[in-house]
């Protein structure tokens, strides 16, 4: 691919599109653009470095080259009142692509709402965004960044990579895996059983699950036992007078080892 970005089909899933840069300023932005430019959408775009990318809440996401940076447009995806399950969906799919890549099983494991953790340290982010188009489209953009070959020293958590794990996986070869777990995960979403077989699978991986962890939302910080995740992906807790709490939006924080 050249800097220009020509579309070609995706690497790993070639009934999708994809778009290679050398850098843009997020990948997520990129795919907004083509969105409102007309694009019908399942367009990968991936780029070698970001100047501008972005995680949960506003955060910075360091971007050197190395690393994998890559987004996925949907537009219109359904059923549309179940897209908050997306993020899990793609967390499953890279979990699956990390493992797929490494030659690994069950290396990494999830923490909510779609944090890889391999040994306790952050390996990705996942971000998903939308937008309702001037011609009323819905865009769906999820956004990955995972580290390869280096992670930032000072982060609000401990953080890794493949590289320093020992494993040799280029971005390239961890864009086609993601791209064809991806592609399953999104069927998987859309059809008869929808996202039961997601949580099934994200559940198998959930880090901490029936231990104490820490949920920071915008209101409060919560403690409680990490009992289940619903059946809309929302955290359940177990608070010590026995009753549960249903959290939909917050980080997560995990005793450290």
């Amino acid at each position: 691919m050249t800097s220009q970005g020509l579309e070609c089909p995706a690497p790993g899933a070639p009934d999708f599109r994809y778009e290679e840069h050398e850098t843009v300023g997020s990948t997520n932005s990129l795919c907004f653009e083509r969105a409102r430019g007309g694009h019908p959408g399942n367009l990968w775009i991936r780029a070698h470095t970001q100047s501008e990318g972005r995680g949960r809440r506003g955060r910075d996401w360091m971007s050197p080259e190395g690393n994998l940076f890559t987004s996925l447009l949907l537009i219109d995806p359904e059923p549309v009142g179940r897209i908050g399950e997306l993020p899990l969906g793609a967390a499953v799919a890279l979990a699956e692509a990390v493992d797929k890549a490494a030659g690994t099983l069950q290396l990494v494991s999830l923490k909510w709402p779609n944090d890889l953790l391999v040994e306790g340290a952050k390996l990705s982010g996942i971000l998903l965004e939308a937008e309702t188009l001037a011609d009323g489209r819905r865009a769906v953009v999820i956004g990955f960044g995972v580290n390869c070959v280096s992670h930032p020293p000072l982060t609000l958590y401990k953080a890794t990579d493949l590289r320093s794990l020992g494993f040799q996986v280029t971005a390239e070869r961890l864009f086609a895996s993601l791209a064809e777990t991806l592609a399953e995960q999104l069927s998987r979403w859309q059809g008869p059983n929808g996202f039961e077989g997601i949580r099934t699978a994200w559940l198998n991986r959930a880090a901490h699950l029936g231990r104490e962890i820490t949920v920071r939302t915008a209101q409060e910080e919560i403690t409680g036992i990490f009992a289940d995740m619903d059946a809309r992906g929302h955290l359940v807790l177990k608070q010590e007078d026995g009753g549960q709490r249903t959290v939909y939006a917050g980080d997560v924080f995990l005793p450290e080892a």
